[in-house]
């Protein structure tokens, strides 16, 4: 079975499945119930229920006949002015035939359109509100010109917190006769950061290994690099070791096959677990951003990260 299935598979069907975004589903179920809906805006991270949350709105309207009255365009499309003159125009311009007076269309990741699609968008907005409502999602509204965010009810989705994440992980438990401790249950929350998509991503990927699941299978799934040789890499470092602190963090990059950007990001974490002052934190943590940026921009992995190393050393000598 494909993740793409399973994502499908364990999508909520109702409002009251969606998990961790309570105010926000409890809003737009009375817009929904009312029939009463504005044009909707959802931002928020990937993987937290935006797309989830529009097709449930779009099949609690029209039933079974949703696909008649509903128009989705996503990431996959075309995002230049002519889908927005061409496809979205020509679908909002008819009129709906169900019992609901309006029809819908879900741009997805609507941050990624052009601005001359946005400036062609707000007109089809404008245009054909009274026959057609427009559900836009978007990682960030500042992508979004402003004429088109002052046409809609803005909605901002968070990330997922563990409890949440926790009820999605044993209701498929329970569905896919799995047994995953609680360990095991922190370790997917830590790799999925909050997503719920990538949880189910990572869950089916380990679930196809064993179906007992463990902290070290979920690991070996996500190829992050271990807390603990990580704080191995740092108690080197901070004894001001460096030839060692250098030799093991080539032996985790090598040995796990991990990027130098999952390392920065695991170094991050672990700095907070570390003993020393928290002034000292503070200033770890700003130089792991100054090396991420360095890596990000096409710096040499290995080098950079043995230049923050070298900080951890002079943090452990007292000249940090």
């Amino acid at each position: 079975m494909t993740s793409e299935i399973w994502t499908e598979k364990y999508r909520p069907k109702i409002f009251s499945e969606v998990m961790g975004q309570e105010d926000i589903v409890k809003k737009v179920q009375s817009l929904t119930n009312s029939l009463n809906i504005p044009h909707l805006l959802f931002v928020g991270p990937a993987g937290t229920g935006k797309s989830t949350l529009a097709l449930i709105v779009v099949k609690e309207l029209f039933g079974k006949d949703w696909r008649d009255s509903y128009l989705e365009l996503n990431a996959s499309d075309e995002r230049g002015i002519n889908i927005i003159r061409e496809k979205v125009k020509n679908f909002a311009r008819t009129k709906s035939m169900s019992n609901v007076p309006f029809k819908i269309i879900f741009l997805d990741e609507a941050d990624a359109l052009t601005p001359e699609a946005q400036q062609a968008l707000r007109r089809t907005m404008e245009n054909y509100s009274s026959i057609c409502r427009f559900i836009l999602s978007c990682n960030y509204s500042s992508k979004v010109i402003d004429p088109i965010q002052s046409r809609c009810a803005m909605f901002r989705f968070k990330l997922l917190e563990k409890k949440d994440i926790e009820k999605v992980i044993r209701k498929i438990e329970e569905a896919e006769k799995l047994q995953i401790g609680r360990e095991a249950i922190d370790s997917l929350y830590e790799g999925s950061e909050g997503d719920c998509r990538r949880t189910i991503n990572l869950l089916q990927s380990t679930a196809s290994i064993s179906p007992i699941i463990s902290p070290e299978l979920v690991s070996t799934v996500i190829s992050n690099a271990k807390p603990k040789d990580i704080k191995v890499v740092l108690d080197y470092a901070l004894s001001g070791d460096f030839q060692k602190s250098r030799e093991k963090l080539l032996d985790v990059m090598l040995k796990e096959s991990i990027s130098g950007q999952d390392v920065i990001k695991s170094i991050q974490k672990e700095i907070w677990n570390l003993p020393i002052e928290p002034e000292l934190k503070v200033k770890l943590t700003e130089k792991t951003g100054e090396i991420e940026f360095r890596i990000v921009e096409g710096s040499d992995p290995f080098v950079q990260l043995q230049s923050l190393l070298a900080s951890f050393v002079l943090t452990g000598i007292g000249k940090g």
